[in-house]
């Protein structure tokens, strides 16, 4: 199923991906896998267009079956124990990191984030006029992490009111130990810090490494913590616009159920389907996706061009690919664009420590995931 993509097929798909490309360009930017969806979510779906009239949990959102399923889901891969009436849908990730932040933090406050970031987080905290604090991801020869005293005195210099923890994080790949987690932990306790947790590629981590939900880290932190998911990343299913919130933070809770009940919108029953049957029944297509992606992530590291640096991600199908000793810029995304036909990330669009870097998206089968890389090495051997 994950090698077996026909590029022809692949073009004519509608979503913004390839449609978004000229027909000679191969895309490895946005966060799509090119993999289908897992057969149990097409069965859920195919059989749910019988009945596309109003959910059953429509005027009770409460009894929406998600939240039962988050928390079983927590409980049975993270020992996490959740209280499904603590969690709430979004649409979609980002709008439920918008929704926290404009009930819990005001224009001008000062928000914490490891950078270089997932670029619409950059935008988010631009657009809502919340001030943007850096905590700049640092490569070592263990590679990268981040100066935790330095983010304590940060914290403490900008008065932070939130910090948003994005584990595995995005870019680099990496998957936060429970030391540094916990010395995050410590901060937030000390200066009063809302924690919205983005742990969206939680379940795509890489062995020998292993997630640790921030919320698990005991009740402290539990207790002002926002977690934010979706099986979208997992299970590929972006498209559907469905995410989850366990607020743990009881002042949170509070602000948001003093809104609007229809403020943020509903989920699609379409999307509350495609959930539930990837977290109950696509485990099996989940373990064959992963071990395609870790084979994947061998083949980049062994077939990047000279010049081009990276540290394999511990998480995930996204390299961030340290491209400044090439001399192509602070974009070099453009130049593969133009010299190799192969459309990667920007960089600069992760905020700050993005220059000089492009993000390459492996999700895609063995063939196309071969050419690419070839393309790349040969822009770089074309431009000496």
């Amino acid at each position: 199923m994950f090698d077996d993509l026909d590029l022809t097929e692949l073009r004519r798909r509608p979503g913004v991906k390839w449609s978004h490309v000229a027909e000679d360009v191969l895309p490895a930017w946005i966060a799509d896998m090119d993999f289908p969806p897992p057969p149990p979510v097409r069965a859920a779906l195919a059989e749910s267009l019988a009945d596309l009239g109003y959910p059953a949990w429509d005027d009770h959102p409460e009894s929406n079956p998600l939240r039962t399923a988050y928390a079983e889901r927590m409980h049975r891969r993270y020992g996490l124990a959740v209280d499904p009436a603590h969690v709430r849908e979004f649409t979609e990730l980002i709008q439920g990191l918008q929704a926290i932040l404009h009930v819990a933090t005001r224009p001008g406050d000062a928000v914490a984030i490891h950078t270089p970031t997932y670029p619409p987080f950059v935008e988010t905290l631009a657009d809502m006029d919340r001030r943007l604090v850096p905590i700049p991801m640092i490569e070592s020869a263990g590679g990268w992490g981040f100066d935790a005293a330095r983010l304590a005195e940060d914290v403490a210099r900008y008065g932070c009111r939130a910090l948003v923890l994005v584990n595995p994080q995005n870019p680099t790949g990496r998957v936060f130990r429970r030391d540094e987690l916990t010395a995050i932990a410590e901060v937030a306790e000390r200066h009063d810090l809302l924690v919205i947790a983005d742990e969206i590629h939680a379940e795509l981590v890489h062995d020998p490494h292993r997630h640790v939900p921030f919320a698990s880290l005991g009740p402290e932190a539990a207790a002002r913590t926002v977690t934010l998911t979706s099986a979208t990343k997992a299970f590929n299913l972006a498209g559907l616009r469905c995410s989850v919130a366990h607020v743990g933070d009881r002042r949170v809770r509070e602000a948001l159920a003093a809104q609007p009940p229809l403020l943020f919108g509903e989920v699609s029953a379409l999307g509350v389907v495609a959930t539930l049957a990837a977290w109950r029944d696509g485990d099996d297509w989940l373990a064959e996706a992963r071990a395609t992606l870790a084979r994947n992530r061998a083949l980049v590291a062994g077939a990047l061009p000279p010049g081009v640096r990276h540290r394999p991600p511990e998480a995930g199908y996204l390299a961030w690919l340290d491209c400044r000793d090439l001399g192509t810029g602070p974009d070099p995304a453009a130049f593969f664009l133009d010299e190799a036909r192969v459309l990667l990330s920007s960089g600069p669009a992760f905020g700050p420590g993005g220059e000089g870097f492009a993000r390459l998206n492996f999700a895609t089968s063995r063939p196309i995931l071969e050419d690419i890389l070839h393309r790349l090495r040969d822009a770089v051997r074309r431009r000496g």
